[in-house]
């Protein structure tokens, strides 16, 4: 019989409905679990022990009363600690925030919480979310749950290895570069990247509806692409403080993936190589969609090698100039991560400094680029590809360096935010050191439902989801 704290979100929510659970008995279990392995794991900046307790009293109030119930009625999730919760902190890894305190909640939070959502606390990232390895100098780093040698990823690496671990059903993240994917990868759970618009991201730091809305978004993350789907379909929806979000009509044919859809595998040389044992989980996982019934072909994208410069210079150059006021004066406060990405983005800046023509060149450069691979994509809708080059890494080897870093190692993940296409993590294998491997499915603008549908026939062929060795 499954504990608790690895029934799936969807599976407590139906025990929570039939009276098989309560509401009280979900949060204790999750706050004793996140109580015990947090001091292993690191996974949480915050708990809310008092809050969460009286929600459940709450929830369980008003099944006795024998109220209509939400879809996530009961259920325990976790909040990336970069998203506005009312009168929990909010400091996004940084020194400089650590006595922000929201006085509301973000509307992706208001949605969870109508849907019946108990929150039990945030979860730890990078400083302001800028790295693929989760740690700062408020709080610490966060450790894998496989191995608590290696890193948990980045930047949602707490979110990720609270819900692996058992702390959480699920939750939110955010992905600017792959900070959902890459997690969900190295801790052997699922995150959906949408397509920008898709969800509010109003009330996450640093700003997600400004002028580069399509560059990061928020995104659920959990251990099952169901689990996944039922937050989805909660959170996204337009909102009239976000202009960025779309109403978009989904079409009732993308929620179910045709058997002979053409799902193309990734190739390009502009990738660079991979582990043995990431490719190895690739052809496991175009095997077992091949199983299914899908058209699997190789897919080449030309041109990537300019989409990830491109990637950088948004992500890179113009969001580290996006900084300069806020840490102005105050470097001497931020964390070795950090300085690492804005030494990073100081070097490739481009000589003379950038101006509004080459700027403007830029933007006008990433939407050809984003047309053209569309164009690509036209009768190939799916893509299945590695999330990263490798595995989790140890704590500490993670950077930026030129060669040998970030910009190396993630381009399986990076080029996606550049081009604003949706992107989910399903696990497939272990590493020789039994550490997860994913693979990413990569699905066209606003077909979000498409690429998830493609997720669940994967996942329902992989076999049960495995909890790390805790």
């Amino acid at each position: 019989m499954t504990a608790i704290h690895y029934l799936s979100l969807t599976e407590i929510a139906a025990k929570i409905r039939a009276r098989e659970l309560s509401p009280s008995e979900v949060a204790e279990h999750h706050l004793q679990r996140a109580k015990i392995l947090n001091p292993q794991l690191n996974a949480f900046v915050h708990l809310d022990e008092v809050g969460a307790r009286a929600q459940a009293h709450a929830a369980g109030s008003a099944i006795q009363r024998g109220e209509p119930v939400g879809p996530l009625h009961g259920v325990a999730l976790t909040m990336k600690s970069c998203v506005d919760v009312a009168g929990w902190p909010c400091a996004a890894g940084s020194l400089l925030r650590k006595d922000n305190v929201p006085s509301s909640d973000a509307v992706l939070v208001q949605r969870l919480r109508s849907a019946g959502a108990i929150f039990l606390g945030s979860t730890n990232t990078p400083e302001f979310l800028m790295a693929y390895e989760t740690g700062n100098r408020p709080s610490g780093k966060t450790s894998n749950p496989w191995n608590t040698n290696y890193s948990s990823g980045g930047s949602s690496g707490g979110e990720a290895a609270a819900i692996a671990a058992g702390c959480s059903a699920g939750g939110v993240g955010s992905d600017g570069g792959g900070s959902i994917r890459v997690p969900a990868h190295f801790c052997g759970i699922c995150g959906l990247k949408p397509t920008p618009g898709r969800i509010p991201s109003n009330g996450h730091f640093p700003a997600g509806n400004s002028a580069f809305g399509w560059l990061g978004v928020v995104g659920p993350m959990a251990r099952t692409i169901g689990d996944l789907k039922l937050l989805f379909d909660v959170l996204r929806g337009p909102d009239p403080g976000d202009a960025l979000t779309s109403p978009v009509q989904v079409s009732d044919a993308l929620s179910a993936a045709p058997k002979d859809l053409r799902i193309g595998i990734l190739e390009g040389d502009a990738l660079g190589r991979v582990t043995p044992e990431t490719q190895l989980a690739v052809r496991q996982a175009a095997q077992l969609l091949a199983y299914q019934g899908f058209m699997l072909e190789p897919f080449r994208l030309a041109n990537l090698e300019r989409v990830l410069d491109l990637w950088w210079f948004f992500f890179g150059t113009v969001i580290s100039e996006l900084f300069a006021g806020t840490i102005s004066g105050r470097e001497e406060l931020l964390s070795p991560i950090f300085r690492d990405y804005l030494e990073a983005a100081r070097v490739s800046s481009p000589a003379p400094p950038m101006n509004m023509t080459h700027f403007v060149a830029m933007c006008a450069a990433r939407d050809s680029e984003r047309a053209r691979i569309l164009e690509a994509m036209r009768d190939v809708p799916v893509l299945l590809s590695p999330v990263c080059s490798a595995p989790a890494f140890r704590h500490g080897e993670g950077n930026y360096k030129a060669g040998t870093g970030y910009r190396d190692s993630m381009r399986h993940s990076q080029w996606l935010n550049l081009a604003g296409f949706p992107g989910v993590t399903v696990p497939i294998g272990k590493s020789p050191e039994g550490l997860p491997i994913g693979v990413q499915l990569i699905g066209r603008p606003y077909e979000d439902e498409l690429v998830l549908s493609v997720a669940e026939k994967l996942e329902s062929a992989r076999g049960p989801w495995s909890a790390p060795p805790l």
